[in-house]
């Protein structure tokens, strides 16, 4: 963390950009999601507590004169609440920052998430799950919307995600993103459909897709393989026909009448999970 008095001393971009990576390393202190590389702040800083640290630092943003008079006095609201909430102020602060940069608070993710060593840390060993809850996502081509399936299977308790060979590489930076850590702990592989049915014998196959059953009268099975489609062609025919427990649909009555790969996965996701007893 940057002394308080340095940060007064620059000016201009490079003082938000400080002040940014400040406030993002702040908020992974205060929700405990510090990386391998950052130790803790209540260890770098012994001559002032972590609620005065963020204080100042939040002085510092108001101080800004390109900051609205709004945001500012939000801030200013924001320091003397009491009780003091380190987490809102930071997060606040750094909006406001961004903002005025012209930057989306998504192009920061890469810069200020916080990253294990996979190397020397089993980050699946106790992970709570559905025994038998796994998902095949098929040609998914966007990076973010892979990252969203990641977060949200792991959210709620899919033991395993496959990927077909043409979905999009978790790797890659935005999959990373929108992820949020969640490809750390998920275990995934990458397999034709028939090789996972090869090594899941007897695990029933359903379908998300347009023309089955609709999502309130389908009858989860309590395991299963729960096939996603890629988001401009659905899934593939031939893979509807290897879905022989049948097709969940989604009711829809927009004019679009379309959702996100994303989102009706996580619609799916809670239907599935709210038949099952909670995951342990």
């Amino acid at each position: 963390m940057i002394d308080p008095s340095k940060l007064h001393h620059m000016h201009g971009g490079f003082r938000r950009r400080k002040l940014i990576l400040t406030l993002a390393a702040l908020e992974r202190d205060i929700t405990g999601r510090n990386d391998e590389t950052q130790p803790a702040l209540k260890t770098a800083f012994k001559h002032i507590t972590r609620p005065d640290y963020v204080k100042k630092i939040a002085e510092i943003v108001a101080e800004d004169p390109k900051l609205s008079d709004n945001a500012r006095n939000r801030l200013l609201d924001l320091i003397r609440t009491e009780p003091f909430n380190e987490h809102r102020i930071c997060n606040t602060a750094r909006n406001f920052l961004l903002e005025i940069t012209g930057s989306p608070s998504a192009e920061w993710d890469l810069i200020i998430a916080p990253h294990r060593n996979r190397e020397h840390t089993d980050t699946t060993a106790g992970r709570p799950f559905h025994e038998g809850l796994f998902i095949y996502a098929e040609d998914i081509r966007s990076p973010f919307n892979l990252g969203s399936i990641f977060r949200t299977a792991e959210a709620f308790g899919a033991e395993k995600l496959f990927l077909s060979p043409f979905c999009t590489d978790p790797a890659h930076p935005r999959a990373i993103r929108s992820a949020m850590g969640c490809i750390d702990f998920l275990p995934y592989e990458r397999l034709a459909l028939d090789e996972v049915c090869a090594a899941l014998p007897g695990v029933p196959v359903f379908a998300l897709e347009t023309g089955g059953t609709p999502l309130e009268q389908f009858d989860f099975p309590e395991r299963g393989i729960a096939v996603i489609g890629s988001e401009e062609l659905g899934i593939n025919p031939d893979t509807l026909k290897k879905a022989s427990y049948g097709t969940v649909t989604i009711p829809m009555c927009g004019v679009k009448a379309s959702l996100n790969v994303g989102v009706a996965f996580g619609i799916l996701m809670q239907a599935w999970t709210g038949k099952l007893t909670f995951c342990g």
